[in-house]
């Protein structure tokens, strides 16, 4: 994912995740958003943008891993 000047948030405004993307996906965007900011890729506006872009799909991803892990429960009893 690149970060574009139209996907401009206000700070402190949550970016939203289409609930329906998939872990995988999620993961492999998120480390993409980490190795463009480790090799400076980004202006400073750009690297706000995908920190904000990288918490939320941290944020997704252990959304549904806690999903994922409440069905192994249920499984197990």
């Amino acid at each position: 994912m690149s970060v574009k000047k139209s996907e401009t948030q206000k700070p402190g405004l949550e970016v939203k995740i289409d609930p329906s993307l998939r872990y995988e996906q999620a993961v492999k965007e998120l480390e993409k958003l980490i190795l463009d900011m480790e090799f400076g890729k980004f202006s400073l506006e750009e690297t706000l943008l995908a920190y904000q872009r990288g918490a939320a799909l941290l944020k997704h991803c252990q959304g549904v891993l806690a999903q994922v892990e409440q069905q192994v429960r249920v499984f197990e009893a």
